[in-house]
């Protein structure tokens, strides 16, 4: 697969965008190629923090929950079972406990036995706890047979999510959801744990005004932004400036050692310090031990830990969060294998082409003894490897099988899905999404057929250039920035996450040394063209078909810049994301 290195451009509104002297001119030209326009989109206080009171249904929803404080209500938190959906439901117990509320218990489904969502056989669940309240978190604004079995029960419900309303919304007694129609809220991008968290501060607000807090304790709603800020990364939302605020503000109660002792145990497993814990250490270190849960078990091992106040069961919990994520590693890396190897069965030449075993443009996997709670990722993997639209299945219901979709920039996979179900009546059971991931159910007997007809679909969407992979940097940097003192800039400079990169930088560079580390990943030590002084960097899980080679001296390198710590010891280092030799 032929990649495209592309240089990152100032956005046009950010083109003229004055900044402060203190901000380094390699920073200005990182901020205005993200579409920065101005040192107020950087701000990152909480007095920044848009108001929550243009959310629509808000204060239907404060008054809801405050009655039910007041009054000793039971409430039931029913919640997603991936890592926002466990950050939001810790939340919402710990945050209720804390202004007093009498009964707070929570429920989240098992993805196996009952899937997404707040289903009717869910509230058959919910029902035998008794609840007055029925308050969902990171899912509901689909669940319009669920709300009516909950309501039919005798349970009030609210509803607080942030996914996409369809055409018809829940009767909840209040939904608080910035993408329904007609909310006026600008933050779109918001997790559905600081949706709860918007919610809980205007029920704080609601008991204040009542006088509640005269005989109870109030407490300081940003003590739980650790949870809010987890619960955003793990989500992969778009970071706008009100998102960028919510986790910067989590990760230095993280970083002061104020976190849950359950978030601080995460860290603990995956080795990272939680006094220089970034947004990528949660994204790519905490969450997964914690979507784990939810992925191989129950997510409720990992609400449990989340909301635990005693730090030994907090590190006995983590510890078996971190033993599910190796199995999941294993499981992933194992079906990955299985995959490329059917894979690599196609021929890519042209001869294939026209003997119709070319690799489809649209790709479909499936295994019988393949986990369900692992496609999701196994698709990403492939789809990065490929870059093309990937939908990976496992076996479902009886006679059914589960997808997941992930795709590339250019082909909205959710309405490829709905192209192919229009096309084909009664192919695909049912499906959801957006533009880069879906989930779908058809019958097993079908799979070829919908193979055949999504592959159709892609080649009547993309052209053969959008099947070229590109990655996109912010240039090269220059001899005097390629330091210890840039990477701590850049470090300090994010939370980078969705839509708001992680600066990536190209350039060229001599190999000095090249070595393999666990037969997978390459470490070198390179100098840059033009320098005299060497640096180390590691390219993770390298085809080892291509590298090492010996012959290879002169490299273009796609690189972050990170710090490596050993024996009290600080250095520069380079991750290497691409490499790609040149001529001398």
């Amino acid at each position: 697969m032929s990649v495209t290195i592309i240089r990152r451009e100032a956005e046009p509104q950010a083109v003229s965008t004055p900044f402060p002297n203190t901000v380094s001119p390699l920073l200005q030209r990182i901020y205005r190629a993200r579409g920065v326009c101005g040192p107020q989109a950087l701000q990152r206080n909480l007095t920044s923090l848009e108001s929550g009171a243009s959310l629509k249904g808000i204060d239907k929803a404060a008054m809801l929950l405050a009655d039910a404080v007041e009054t000793g209500q039971r409430v039931l938190i029913v919640g997603d079972f991936d890592a926002d959906g466990a950050t939001s439901s810790a939340l919402g117990i710990l945050a209720l406990r804390a202004m007093g509320a009498a009964s707070v218990d929570f429920l989240v489904p098992n993805r196996f036995e009952y899937g997404y969502g707040l289903s009717p056989a869910i509230v058959d669940v919910a029902r035998q706890r008794q609840p007055d309240l029925l308050v969902t978190v990171d899912n509901g604004i689909s669940s319009i047979e669920g709300v009516k079995a909950a309501k039919a029960a005798g349970m009030k419900v609210l509803v607080t999510d942030h996914h996409l309303a369809g055409d018809e919304l829940p009767e909840a007694d209040a939904i608080v959801n910035p993408n329904q129609p007609g909310c006026p809220f600008p933050c779109k991008s918001t997790a559905g744990v600081g949706v709860i968290f918007y919610v809980l501060c205007a029920v704080r607000s609601e008991l204040d005004r009542r006088g509640w807090f005269t005989s109870h304790p109030k407490p300081n709603m940003a003590s739980f932004l650790d949870l809010v800020a987890l619960g955003t990364v793990a989500d992969v939302v778009g970071l706008d400036t009100n998102n960028r605020i919510l986790v910067h503000q989590g990760i230095g109660r993280i970083r002061a050692g104020r976190a849950q002792p359950g978030i601080l145990a995460l860290a603990e497993v995956a080795k990272r310090e939680p006094s220089r814990l970034v947004a990528s250490d949660m994204g790519f270190a905490l969450a997964p031990r914690l979507n784990a849960a939810g992925r191989l078990d129950d997510m409720s091992l990992g609400i449990e830990l989340l909301i635990t106040d005693d730090p030994l069961h907090a590190r006995h919990l983590a510890s078996q969060l971190d033993g599910l994520n190796r199995e999941r590693r294993e499981i992933e890396g194992s079906m990955k294998e299985e995959a490329l190897r059917d894979l690599a069965r196609l021929e890519l030449d042209e001869k294939a082409e026209v003997e119709g075993r070319a690799l489809p443009w649209g790709v479909c996997l499936f295994q019988g003894d393949w986990h369900q709670g692992v496609i999701g990722i196994l698709a990403s993997r492939v789809k990065e490897k490929l870059h093309r639209p990937v939908i990976a299945f496992a076996p479902g219901d009886e006679g059914e099988i589960k997808g997941s979709a992930r795709s590339i920039p250019g082909f909205h996979v959710r309405d490829a899905l709905d192209a192919v179900s229009t096309r084909y009546p009664g192919l695909v059971l049912k499906f959801g999404g957006h533009a880069m991931a879906a989930g779908l159910t058809i019958r097993e007997e079908n799979y070829g057929r919908f193979s055949e007809a999504f592959d159709q679909e892609a080649r009547r969407l993309l052209t053969s250039e959008q099947l070229e992979s590109s990655l996109y940097t912010d240039g090269a940097l220059s001899q005097s920035e390629l330091n210890l003192a840039t990477a701590e800039a850049l470090r300090e400079a994010g939370p980078w996450g969705q839509n708001f990169p992680e600066p990536v930088f190209d350039g060229v560079f001599f190999l000095k040394d090249q070595r393999l580390l666990g037969g997978k990943h390459l470490k070198i030590v390179v100098v840059a063209e033009g320098s005299d002084e060497w640096v180390d960097g590691i390219c993770f899980n390298v085809d080892t078909h291509v590298w090492p080679d010996a012959s290879v001296r002169r490299v273009r390198l796609v690189y972050r810049l990170d710090i490596n710590e050993f024996r009290g010891r600080r250095s520069v280092q380079l991750m290497v994301e691409h490499m790609e030799p040149l001529g001398v």
